[in-house]
């Protein structure tokens, strides 16, 4: 089969022939339809990410296909079911071997490609902001990079979820993006001052800030929260897309009585098992239903995955990127 190996990390990953995979007591062989494109790729084939794989490797752990073998140990599946996986690694391929706990059958009615577009990003916002940072009906919700791949997902999350969404996004095209899945009020951050356009917003509909910031951009974007976050509101951290780190006053943390709240998606659902297989549940439902449904703004070839990676990189790219791993 052919896989985009990466020897080490920082080098450029090479589109090879490798061994196929086999299955041990507990695992299940994916044939791998399509594998969502995640910012996170780009860190691990870096060596920045917080699971390192200790050889070659190759990047993808969002995949959707089907089940081709299965371990001696593994029930409740079985040849030719259509499923979804988070393996840590490995969906830059044509087949690969999962642990059976990361597998969930996947709905007649969902394509394989908006399967891979769906777990990472719809699981990060709605985990996030039910479980983590607990969003209630009728509170005021600000999504940095409401645009992207994870922040638009935030948007309509936040929507179902009932509050009332300030998203912020960069040039008149990707605000419109977030405007047509359910934001109320936008903010173009290329021509626009973010803190201005929150307090007169705010302003405008009795606030004195927003209750939640969703923040997958890190760096001066957090300075920006800071400042537009209430009293007593909280601010979730879900990803640095802009490189950079933030280093936290905790002076006004302490001053506006605000929490900074950390969110890893992976690492919740290991320690939080119950609440991951009842929330997974509410989202596949709400994707079969379609009352979710994934931006899949282009898809690859397994050969030009590279040209997907860069597209993330440059942050050209809207929606979620996908490529199709059979072909």
């Amino acid at each position: 089969m052919k896989a985009w190996i990466c020897e080490a990390f920082g080098e450029a990953p090479m589109l090879i022939d490798c061994e196929e995979p086999i299955a041990q007591a507990h695992q299940i062989i994916i044939d791998i339809a399509a594998c969502g494109v995640n910012f996170a790729d780009t860190l691990i084939l870096e060596g920045k990410y917080q699971k390192r794989p200790t050889g070659p490797f190759a990047p993808g752990f969002e995949i959707a296909g089907t089940v081709s073998a299965i371990g001696t140990d593994v029930q409740g599946f079985t040849i030719g079911d259509r499923v979804m996986a988070l393996p840590d690694w490995g969906g830059y391929a044509g087949r690969i071997s999962v642990d059976a706990r990361l597998v969930t059958g996947l709905p007649d009615n969902v394509e394989f490609n908006v399967a891979a577009a769906f777990q990472i990003a719809y699981g990060t916002s709605w985990f996030g902001l039910k479980y983590r940072a607990n969003l209630l009906p009728g509170e005021v919700v600000l999504v940095h990079g409401a645009a992207g791949g994870v922040g638009l997902t935030a948007v309509e999350c936040a929507k179902l979820l009932g509050a009332t969404v300030i998203a912020t996004a960069g040039g008149a095209d990707k605000c419109a993006i977030a405007k047509a899945h359910g934001a109320d009020h936008v903010i173009d951050y290329k021509s626009e001052s973010i803190r201005a356009r929150v307090k007169e917003i705010c302003a405008r509909i009795g606030r004195i800030g927003v209750d939640l910031v969703y923040d997958p951009v890190g760096g001066d974007v957090f300075d920006h929260s800071l400042r537009c976050v209430a009293p007593g509101g909280r601010i979730l951290l879900i990803g640095f897309a802009s490189g950079s780190v933030p280093q936290i006053p905790a002076n006004i943390l302490l001053v506006k009585n605000v929490a900074a709240l950390g969110f890893y998606f992976g690492a919740y659902l290991e320690q939080n098992p119950d609440i991951a297989k009842a929330g997974m549940a509410e989202l596949l439902e709400l994707l079969s239903s379609g009352e979710i449904s994934p931006l899949v703004s282009a898809t690859y070839p397994l050969i030009n995955a590279m040209e997907a990676l860069a597209a993330l990189r440059n942050r050209t790219a809207t929606g979620k990127l996908v490529i199709r791993c059979r072909e």
